[in-house]
């Protein structure tokens, strides 16, 4: 019989992408993000035993982890030195790496433009989530989270064409 470490450990192995991309969306430095990462799994950790499994454990995870996400920027807000979005990221379709990395840090850099609810609703979809269960983990109704959807795709568009690419 597998111990709570070795569950925990296994589930957090399985799911380190989800992980790596709440950090991604909320910290803007690589360093920021590594500490996020550590925060996140520290967290997870410490309310492993408040997993019931009345939901699937990716679900918990990222109420947790955006709920630490969103703590932490409070506290990053209050740092003075910020730095900008380090590249070097997963692929996309079938562009070149170079084209893969500026489209990337181009969304990443509007991503860090978003307000704190906006970030958590783009990243659930883009994670794949249904408009119910985005608004389940968010806590909002199903039909204001495809408000707050639509209109935050906009935004980031609006953002992404200031900062000069073109799509």
């Amino acid at each position: 019989m597998k111990s709570k470490q070795d569950i925990f450990t296994d589930h957090l192995r399985d799911h380190q992408g989800i992980i790596i991309k709440v950090a991604r969306m909320y910290a803007d430095n690589p360093d920021d993000q590594s500490d996020l990462i550590q925060e996140i799994s520290f967290q997870l950790w410490k309310s492993f035993d408040g997993f019931k499994g009345e939901s699937k454990f990716s679900t918990w995870l990222y109420r947790v982890a955006l709920n630490t996400s969103i703590t932490f920027l409070k506290k990053e807000k209050r740092r003075v030195d910020k730095m900008s979005l380090g590249v070097g990221v997963e692929a996309i379709s079938d562009l070149t790496a170079v084209d893969k990395n500026s489209q990337l840090s181009h969304f990443y850099k509007a991503v860090q433009e978003l307000n704190k609810i906006e970030k958590a609703v783009i990243f659930l979809f883009i994670e794949g989530l249904a408009h119910k269960e985005i608004a389940a983990n968010l806590g909002l109704s199903e039909v204001n989270t495809r408000v707050k959807l639509n209109r935050t795709k906009q935004k980031l568009q609006e953002i992404i064409k200031k900062q000069g690419y073109e799509f």
